[in-house]
């Protein structure tokens, strides 16, 4: 792997001392930002309730946050190269703060939605900045540990949003699933100022037409996978905005290699690592939804599960993603990127495969629990992949893609099984929820076959 500049902090050529401190203050505001695309979920009918919200002021509510996130990371990612990682992470982190607090605040729609939006502004300055200063600060096999801790946030950070959403609505109310995160971000934030030292940028312009592009155009696409949910493949509300926004990212690429400063390079995008790696955490992430979609409506429709068991039934799923994750981080240097991608897929889908029999809650636990530990796998290939083929001055914008494809993969994931489930969701029965885990099973093996096709490029070359 191209080794990374390491940040002031440390002498030349010497590792930052606080740099485990640095990735552990970094991953609790990462996990912050993960937490809050499904801690609102158990929260939305005391929300409408007290709000006078309908139904499509719930989905916005629940789905702007997600949108405004994924379509700015690219733009994140750019500004992290650009002016220097440490100012987006405290710029992101102290506007995902404040906007927690107008969310926890509002007194209607209006001003919730406005909060939501701008809680998905900070988050997509921070995020692709956070992993940018890891991927500076770690280097060899050290790197591939941190990668295995950062991927493993994905996994947990789901199962924790639902458990304490219905923790904090179940008790002070729901205002505090946004309240919770004002301390905490106040905290890391006056931490994170005095650990992390400055990091230069690499100067130039942002590519801000790239970027309202980009930003449109993903937007778009997430817009038109979540409402293939609703409403079908076929539906215009799901081809329309899909279609203009792949007419979108067409526009962007003929840009990219028109503008003088792109807002991505156009050679980034013919590196197979990379392309290897956004096709990882697209399926890891589809695969991680949806387990956490079918399995909460199997435990609470067929199962009897109330929400807050439900919650509780996916933190074995999400300790196996943390097992998963680290466990890879540390082998990822030895065994290579094909290796540890071909071994996370293969898992996942015996798992999948397992919970497709749903004989009982816990074999639908346990089975779902070994998913997650083959997509933790997954997340560290995927991760490894990209960051093999970067250089430190784009490793802003590499962690902007990474997280962009991890937000199509999560669209994608619950539009797929939920039209797969249809009639599992209309009338549940133990094995009706069959047909989803076999195909999340099949697209599994079949990820895990192409990574075998691929030739293998040590994630330390």
């Amino acid at each position: 792997m191209n080794a990374p500049d390491q940040t002031e902090s440390a002498g030349p050529g010497e590792p930052d001392p606080r740099r485990w401190r640095i990735l552990a203050m970094l991953g609790i505001a990462q996990l912050m930002l993960i937490v809050d695309v499904t801690v609102v979920a158990v929260a939305l009918p005391d929300m409408g309730a007290d709000l006078g919200l309908d139904r499509a002021g719930l989905a916005w509510v629940a789905s702007l946050y997600a949108l405004v996130f994924g379509g700015l990371m690219l733009l994140g990612g750019k500004a992290a190269d650009v002016f220097g990682p440490r100012r987006l992470v405290l710029g992101g982190l102290g506007l995902f703060t404040a906007a927690s607090l107008l969310a926890g605040v509002a007194g209607g729609a209006e001003a919730l939605l406005v909060a939501r939006a701008l809680q998905g502004v900070g988050a997509a300055m921070m995020s692709p900045a956070a992993l940018s200063v890891i991927v500076r600060t770690f280097a060899g096999p050290e790197l591939s540990r941190a990668l295995g801790v950062w991927s493993a946030l994905g996994g947990a950070g789901a199962a924790v949003g639902v458990l304490l959403g219905g923790l904090l609505t179940a008790g002070p109310g729901w205002p505090w699933v946004f309240y919770i995160n004002v301390p905490v971000g106040a905290l890391l934030l006056l931490a994170l100022l005095r650990s992390v030292r400055p990091m230069p940028g690499a100067g130039g312009r942002l590519d801000l037409l790239g970027a309202a592009i980009v930003t449109v155009a993903t937007s778009a696409i997430v817009y038109g996978l979540v409402t293939a949910g609703d409403h079908g493949w076929l539906s215009p509300r799901t081809l329309v905005p899909a279609a203009a926004g792949l007419a979108g990212y067409a526009w962007f690429t003929w840009h990219i290699r028109t503008a003088a400063t792109p807002l991505i390079e156009p050679g980034m995008l013919r590196r197979r690592p990379i392309l290897r790696g956004l096709a990882l955490v697209f399926v890891s992430t589809a695969l991680m939804i949806a387990v956490f979609f079918l399995g909460s409506f199997a435990l609470q429709q067929s199962h009897g599960f109330t929400a807050l068991q439900a919650g509780l039934a996916f933190l074995p799923v999400a300790v196996g993603t943390i097992f998963g994750s680290n466990l890879a981080g540390r082998l990822l240097p030895r065994w290579g990127v094909t290796a540890v991608s071909v071994a996370g897929m293969s898992i996942a889908a015996a798992g999948l495969a397992a919970a497709a029999g749903i004989a009982s809650v816990i074999v639908l636990i346990i089975a779902t629990s070994v998913t997650g530990f083959g997509i933790g796998a997954g997340f560290v290939a995927a991760a490894g992949s990209m960051f093999s083929a970067v250089q430190p001055h784009e490793a802003g914008v590499a962690s902007g893609m990474l997280s962009t494809f991890h937000e199509f993969g999560a669209a994608t994931g619950v539009s797929a099984v939920s039209s797969i489930a249809a009639a599992a969701l209309l009338a549940p029965t133990i094995d009706a929820f069959a047909p989803g885990y076999w195909f999340a099973a099949a697209v599994a093996a079949v990820a895990g076959l192409l990574s075998l096709a691929r030739p293998r490029k040590p994630v330390d070359a």
